[in-house]
């Protein structure tokens, strides 16, 4: 089983050395310390959201970006894709029944929703007045 954080720091060292660029100018630029992102690449560190945004900038990476080739990569770390289980009530030829399909909400995959505008929140009128 391949970690994510590991997954992660060889995706980040790859684009680093693809683009011929050292610890240390990619720490500057992330503003993050040099043994810090040595430990990151190397799986030795779990990273923040924040500081995998901020190392995804200073190499002109999306960050959505990375997470979609990290999530390929763990998907076949492991000998390959493995099919989803159907979900309880599917019918016997995989396929869930129609009355599921009409009641259960769209799934919307994780990665998909990185980077989307947010919607908009429902608005509710507070009163202050005592």
């Amino acid at each position: 089983m391949t970690l994510l954080r590991t997954q992660l720091g060889t995706s980040l060292r790859g684009h680093r050395l693809r683009q011929r660029r050292t610890l240390r100018d990619v720490s500057g630029a992330a503003r993050v310390s040099l043994g810090y992102l040595s430990e990151v690449e190397r799986g030795q560190k779990e990273a923040s959201s924040e500081l995998l945004a901020s190392i995804c900038e200073a190499l002109d990476l999306e960050l959505a970006d990375l997470l979609a080739e990290v999530s390929l990569e763990l998907r076949h770390a492991d000998g390959g894709v493995r099919p989803l289980t159907p979900a309880p009530g599917a019918v016997a030829a995989g396929q869930p029944a129609a009355e599921e399909v009409a009641e259960a909400p769209a799934a919307e995959p994780a990665l998909a929703l990185v980077g989307a505008p947010a919607r908009p929140a429902a608005r509710t009128a507070v009163s202050l007045a005592a």
